[in-house]
């Protein structure tokens, strides 16, 4: 079995005059060491951004995410060229532990246990196909859950960060805004990046020139007088070395370094949720790099999707985030046009290397919380927003009472945090109750509709499958290879789109 590693030399001149660099090729050493470099900017602001968030340790974070991208590689046979960051998609139900009294032993437990259920739905889709999954978690219930994620975050931000320092955070804000929307190309990619190097300087300066704030840390009841940007810990801090037991947060608690986890079945629940936007976000990434590249990536579907399972597991085994392949860096690739999985391998040891060392883990800690006040609420508000792009896309029709009720159910009581006690020792609430009543409630809707409505219940896309559906344009980009008779269906669809081919189609 091929491990992907054999790569082929690819000619840079021939680059240059608008080739492409395939995953299975690379440039000479130089290049593909500059290219990964390159990947470890688009994935930093995120993967260790997330992690102070959680409460976890972010050097660490950063460590295991260049493991997890070893591993998924490995699976996938170097034939998806991605990294796996730190998920956003477990922050709400971290929150939610947290807030129960959980500590970070419970949250990595939580997160191991999703990571191994991401896993076998990936082998599962591999092995059998994925109409179950397409028929258990329609495109409408998918697009809710990843929604009600979102949108649950957003008490962190006005209860936590925010009000650390209100005019940082604003400032921050806009200026992520202003750089993901004005500038193309790779420095739109970076806005979050960037807007952490803004706000910390914008932090440092006004230290400097108007002194100390006075505002609730993260964690606190009162107000005290403290530093916008606290450097103390990096002039302590080591140059090399493993991550240290302890860093202390951005919320301003103590984050655990390296630990095993315990396992809770209430905290499990919690972050269960986000195994089906993991499901939703791999199998949109795996699509984007297959119409990038050109390569028919529908039978490594499921072993991607596995190996990001794989991957989040192993890494919350020893205390670390959990992971997901990274849009930051598929839009690299699309600028750069080369694919090669050679520049992740380097990203990978490149990400290994900051994780060893100490004083880098100091410096990511100590982002101020007004600057995380300011990338969150545009973050937070973007991860809701997908469930909204999930729903575009697939062709979810609202005017449809079994797709309408249930979801706005759901969503609410996952926003709104609406809790149900069962005993003293178990309650469901926010996340885990609103994605089971969205759920359940859409299957029970589906059941006693009418036979016309349950019909046009499901959308025109398909997710996962033999072929993939469901572009923005509402036609579809990527065939099997060797498949002249869907071409011909693609190309009748173009010129007739109101025709038979152009509604649903078969897995």
């Amino acid at each position: 079995m091929s491990l992907g590693l054999g790569w082929k030399l690819k000619d840079a001149d021939e680059v240059a005059a608008g080739g492409v660099v395939a995953p299975d090729e690379r440039l000479g050493w130089g290049k593909t060491v500059g290219l990964g470099a390159q990947h470890v900017v688009a994935m930093f602001g995120a993967t260790f951004v997330f992690p102070l968030i959680m409460g976890l340790n972010a050097q660490l974070a950063i460590m295991m995410s260049g493991i997890a991208t070893i591993i998924f590689l490995l699976i996938v046979q170097g034939k998806v060229p991605s990294y796996l960051g730190t998920s956003a998609s477990f922050v709400g139900g971290v929150a939610a532990i947290r807030a129960n009294g959980g500590d970070s032993k419970e949250v990595t437990g939580a997160i191991l246990i999703a990571g191994i259920v991401l896993a076998i739905v990936g082998v599962i889709i591999h092995f059998a196909g994925s109409g179950f999954l397409h028929k258990a978690l329609p495109p409408v219930v998918t697009g809710a859950v990843v929604m009600l994620i979102g949108f649950n975050l957003a008490p962190v931000v006005a209860n936590i960060y925010w009000p650390q320092d209100q005019w940082v955070a604003l400032l921050t804000m806009l200026f992520t805004i202003i750089v993901a929307v004005a500038f193309r190309g790779f420095i739109g990619r970076i806005s979050v990046f960037l807007a952490l190097i803004f706000g910390t300087l914008l932090s440092w300066i006004l230290d400097k020139t108007a002194g100390p704030i006075t505002s609730v840390l993260g964690g606190a009841t009162e107000a005290t007088e403290h530093l916008r940007w606290n450097t103390a810990g990096i002039g302590e801090a080591s140059w090399f070395g493993f991550p240290p037991a302890t860093t202390i947060a951005a919320d301003g608690k103590e984050a655990v370094g390296w630990h095993f986890p315990t396992f809770s079945m209430a905290a499990i629940l919690l972050v269960l949720p986000a195994v089906i936007a993991l499901i939703a976000e791999n199998t949109g990434h795996v699509k984007a790099v297959a119409e990038m590249t050109g390569h028919d990536l529908n039978p490594v579907m499921g072993k991607a999707i596995a190996g990001d399972g794989v991957g989040t597991a192993v890494a919350s085994l020893f205390g670390g985030s959990p992971t997901t392949t990274y849009a930051e860096n598929i839009g690299v690739m699309a600028a750069t046009r080369v694919y090669s999985t050679a520049a992740y391998y380097v990203a990978a040891l490149v990400a290994l290397l900051f994780g060893l060392s100490p004083k880098f883990g100091a410096l990511v800690s100590s982002v101020p919380g007004g600057v995380l006040g300011g990338i969150t609420v545009v973050l937070y508000g973007m991860i809701g927003l997908l469930g909204a792009k999930i729903w575009k896309e697939n062709g979810v029709d609202f005017a449809n009472p079994i797709n309408l009720v249930p979801v706005a159910a759901g969503i609410v009581i996952g926003i709104g945090d609406v809790k149900m006690k069962f005993s003293d020792s178990f309650t469901l609430s926010g996340i885990a109750l609103g994605t089971i009543v969205a759920i359940l409630a859409y299957h029970l809707a589906k059941a006693v509709a009418h036979r016309d409505l349950r019909d046009r219940a499901d959308g025109t896309a398909i997710a996962v499958g033999d072929y993939t559906y469901g572009d923005s344009d509402g036609v579809d980009d990527l065939y099997q290879d060797g498949d002249p008779a869907a071409r011909e269906r693609e190309a009748g669809r173009r010129h007739n789109p109101g025709g038979p081919d152009s509604g649903r189609h078969r897995l």
